[in-house]
């Protein structure tokens, strides 16, 4: 990986790490919906592939534990942390088709935090809820909005122009 392609994910991860403390919302459950935090995950799947694109994310899971950690097991801190991120790279595997491609990246990442929900946090239900039901409530109450506005950015962004810049960067 050339020391450009390495600062250029470095700022991409920095970037979507101040978008990830401005919270439009934030759930007292956890969880939060902010400007966007995950575009520039996205913009650095998109670019320069899946690889990249996990790299990336695993370095924001990184940080985001650092920041505001709530640690019931270390199974849990995976599937919390590290892989809901790295999931974001699966936008790399359709580069071309940035909303299926963030589409399908969210969905990797809501799926982590569905199991994460299931296995760790059951005890949280109401009583008489699924532990199923509460995490897919729980989870999509932020996760959604945050997808929508992620594609409602990438959608008014100068895409092309980014990733383009991205790239005369990284040479």
């Amino acid at each position: 990986m050339s020391t450009s392609k390495l600062i250029t994910i470095s700022l991409m991860v920095a970037l979507a790490f101040l978008l990830s403390q401005i919270w439009l919302y934030h759930f007292p459950q956890g969880g939060a919906v902010t400007p966007g935090a995950m575009v520039p995950l996205l913009l650095v799947a998109f670019r320069y592939g899946a690889k990249e694109g996990a790299l990336a994310g695993f370095l924001f899971g990184l940080f985001q534990i650092i920041q505001d950690p709530f640690i019931l097991h270390p199974v849990q801190v995976l599937f919390d942390y590290p892989l809901p991120f790295m999931a974001m790279g699966l936008a790399g595997f359709f580069p071309q088709r940035i909303f299926l491609a963030t589409a399908l990246a969210f969905v990797g990442r809501f799926a982590c935090h569905f199991i994460s929900g299931v296995v760790f946090f059951a005890s949280y239900a109401p009583e008489g809820v699924s532990p199923v039901i509460y995490s897919l409530s729980v989870n999509a109450t932020y996760i959604v909005p945050e997808m929508l506005i992620c594609l409602v950015l990438l959608k008014f962004l100068p895409v092309e122009r980014l990733l383009a810049a991205m790239d005369k960067n990284s040479r």
